[in-house]
């Protein structure tokens, strides 16, 4: 876990909704099944109906959000021709919200993320790629086994009002307003060596809210690192070669802060709504919750996760047999027209968000004083936005309806295009087992009507019993998708579905057609559909440049400003501050991959033997600014029940910056290193 700077937001973001900030920032931990069939249409088979599959599974650091497939695809390509394809690669973000961004090529992210920031771009498409190498360089015969089971006091619906809107008779057919179940996918080689899992459940990785500024993977992320801790026992995270990956679903509306929303000035509820505090308004309004603070809730939310998942995997013996299929198609979902029922028919919309995007959600409130379920602009922000990008046109506005557009995205081209409007969908099934790739968060009665669409087109064509999941947040991102009757609330979820109130209609219409295809082998007459335009954005940044760094007076980089103690007990918090360089230097730099070490003095060998590194939970990397190129970064190690009694040590890596005059900056590596420490027990 690290921090990059002290402050998280530029003017123009607060100016622009400084909410832009919580879309699509994804932390991805790429797990992929890899086949090898001998097909060349976007159909894939394997050449018999076995039980036995080839399984792959790879990890590799990325340490950035998903990024667009065409860039993967292409580096795929050059290593491996015509086996990896658009329609047979999935990437799907386990998703957070405290990770770097700079990767996406449409505006409205660009600038919320100060722009193309290439090394985070590379290191994902790089870390995306080297996964994928791995997996295929260790594929194997294997066999898949499924299971479900019902994860408890671990969600809230958080715009439960907005739910609500759906009809009674659908809603008394569940018992829950958001999607408890867990589907794990269970990964063994023919001798019963354990490869890997996917988990998927709906659940948004916010247990980190938005005052958060150390990075790391939520909730999810912690229930892999523990899963993977357990399987790849004694090495560090990252390391081993079983891989757990908690994938994301139709989580939408979901939350973890189970404790619900508070006014965070005066205690009392703000479940109303408008997510309104009657002192303070809705930036007020903020869900917290189960456990004492922020890293606390993340840890106790994402231990529910694992627990669940281990059960589920330990007891998985339902086997997925069959062949493998896949069918893929790009869509303008700005112009779908969809038939509602046998006599009307409705049009999806150009992209716009409405007001109440603006608001956040309980999970992360936005900065000015916008509310949830907004149904009317407003004058002063209309006046605004219409002089800096025209005001929406009449078809706009009437197609979005109740939706008071805040920003016609749909109808901005400079410097590019603001959102996406050619969009992929993807579905993938081995056997009985259908993946739904789908390209946003779709809310909780969203998803189940999705399923149920899917489900009943195979049965219509004599397919039965297929297991349909959704994985949320694939291959490209295209905001919230509500359903109708949800949209007409306009909370956040609302506001930020993009094509209008026809989206999921649209989108339920467009799968259907893929497990059409897939039910009656027609993949292959399939339109490929409109490709995406690549926009080559090269120059567009706002981030400032690196300093020169600047060492004080008689100390080098590396040196300690503030030492250990001489001795601590477990569940105390050992730290030391270096004199610290901008991390920003190591993105390209280092080899390492670590910005620390907590080691261990080993008597026998008389040699330091690394225990924990950055991307252990209970280490944090802190960085701080200072003036002219001087930093300092400082080191903490939350000292663990099941850390050994003994010697240790910490160690702080980084680069240096020296910029020549007329000359190509240089880049030197160093460390530092903190006195040796007693560790002993209570």
């Amino acid at each position: 876990m690290g921090e990059k700077c002290k402050s998280r937001f530029s003017c123009l973001e607060v100016v622009l909704i400084v909410l832009f900030t919580l879309m699509t920032i994804i932390a991805l931990i790429l797990l992929v099944l890899l086949f090898a069939p001998k097909t060349t249409k976007t159909t894939q088979k394997n050449a018999a109906v076995s039980k036995n599959y080839l399984i792959g599974v790879g990890r590799a650091d990325c340490t950035g959000p998903v990024a667009e497939v065409p860039l993967v695809l292409k580096q795929l390509k050059s290593k491996y021709g015509e086996l990896y394809r658009q329609d047979n690669v999935i990437l799907s973000g386990t998703h957070t919200h405290s990770g770097p961004a700079g990767y996406f090529q449409y505006t409205i992210f660009l600038l919320t993320s100060k722009g193309l920031i290439k090394p985070s771009l590379n290191a994902l498409v790089n870390g995306i790629v080297k996964s994928i190498d791995i997996a295929h360089d260790n594929m194997k015969q294997g066999r898949l086994f499924i299971n479900k089971g019902l994860v408890e006091n671990s969600q809230i619906n958080r715009s439960p009002y907005s739910y609500l809107q759906n009809p009674e008779s659908e809603r008394n057919r569940y018992s829950s307003n958001t999607d408890k179940e867990m589907v794990v996918l269970k990964m063994v080689d023919v001798n019963g060596q354990e490869l890997g899992l996917f988990s998927w459940f709906a659940i948004h990785p916010v247990s980190m809210n938005n005052t958060n500024r150390l990075i790391n993977s939520d909730n999810v992320g912690y229930a892999s690192y523990l899963f993977e801790q357990e399987k790849n026992k004694g090495l560090l995270p990252g390391e081993g070669s079983f891989v757990a990956a908690f994938a994301s679903s139709n989580l939408g509306d979901v939350s973890p802060n189970i404790k619900g929303p508070h006014c965070i000035n005066t205690g009392e509820s703000c479940d109303n709504p408008n997510s309104y505090c009657p002192v303070g308004g809705a930036k007020m309004c903020m869900a917290a919750g189960p456990g004492s603070d922020m890293i606390n809730s993340t840890k106790i939310i994402g231990q529910n996760l694992y627990l669940k998942a281990k059960e589920l995997y330990t007891s998985a013996f339902q086997e997925v047999t069959g062949p493998l299929h896949s069918a893929h198609q790009w869509v303008n979902m700005s112009d779908v027209t969809v038939q509602l029922n046998a006599t009307h028919t409705g049009k999806t919309c150009k992209p716009a968000l409405g007001y109440s995007f603006a608001a956040g959600t309980i999970d992360g409130v936005g900065f000015l004083n916008f509310t949830q379920g907004s149904l009317e602009g407003q004058p002063f922000w209309e006046t605004i936005l219409n002089q800096l990008f025209g005001e929406p046109s009449s078809e706009t506005k009437e197609c979005h309806k109740p939706k008071p557009i805040l920003l016609n995205t749909g109808e901005i081209s400079l410097p590019y295009p603001w959102h996406p409007e050619i969009v992929d969908v993807q579905l993938f099934t081995i056997g009985s087992f259908a993946i739904v790739a789908f390209p946003g968060e779709l809310t909780t009665m969203s998803g189940r009507r999705l399923r149920e669409a899917i489900k009943s087109e195979f049965e219509s064509h004599g397919t039965q019993g297929m297991n349909v999941v959704i994985a949320g947040l694939c291959n490209v991102y295209t905001h919230y998708i509500t359903t109708y009757e949800e949209y007409q609330a306009q909370r956040y979820e609302a506001a930020s579905t993009i094509y209008g109130p026809h989206t999921l209609s649209a989108y339920i219409q467009l799968f259907r057609g893929l497990a059409k295809a897939i039910a009656t082998n027609t993949v292959q007459d399939l339109p490929n559909g409109p490709e995406p335009p690549f926009m080559n954005v090269i120059n567009m940044t706002l981030l400032p440049g690196v300093l020169a760094d600047v060492a004080p007076v008689s100390k080098t980089f590396g040196d300690v400003l503030q030492d250990v103690q001489p001795q601590y007990r477990v569940g105390e918090v050992a730290e030391v501050t270096f004199v610290g360089a901008n991390p920003r230097n190591s993105a390209e730099n280092t080899t390492l991959k670590t910005f620390l070490t907590v080691e261990k003095y080993e008597n026998i060998s008389g040699n330091w033997h690394v225990m924990y590194n950055d991307a252990s939970w209970d280490t944090r990397f802190y960085w701080t600014k200072g003036f002219l190129g001087r930093s300092q970064s400082r080191v903490e190690w939350h000292i663990p029940s099941s850390a050994e009694p003994g010697l240790y040590r910490i160690q702080y890596f980084g680069h240096y910056k020296v910029q020549p005059i007329l000359k190509p900056a240089q880049f030197y590596a160093f460390n530092g290193t903190s006195s040796a420490f007693e560790v002993v027990k209570l």
